[in-house]
């Protein structure tokens, strides 16, 4: 018998943002039997930023993404320069 995989929570103030004409979209969820919120911001480009930390509620998850726009703008989800590239494989 196969386990099931779990269902993925979507918080109901996961939303994009368009600051600056630059469009993110704030994804807030979590699995099903975890009550811990994960915050995940994906840009235009589809780069994804995952938070390390997880929340225990998603309104502490939004604070979080509003506490970064705060401080760092809506460049912090737009930087490559952060970006690790896998090495290619042959």
């Amino acid at each position: 018998m196969h386990d099931r995989d779990p269902n993925i929570i979507h918080s109901g103030l996961s939303r994009t943002v368009t600051i600056q004409g630059a469009s993110v979209e704030v994804l807030i969820y979590r699995l099903e039997h975890d009550p811990k919120w994960a915050l995940e911001v994906v840009n235009e480009a589809k780069t994804s930023t995952v938070f390390d930390a997880l929340f225990d509620t998603d309104d502490e998850a939004l604070q979080a993404f509003e506490l970064t726009l705060a401080e760092e703008g809506i460049q912090a989800f737009l930087d490559r320069t952060n970006v690790i590239e896998f090495p290619r494989r042959y």
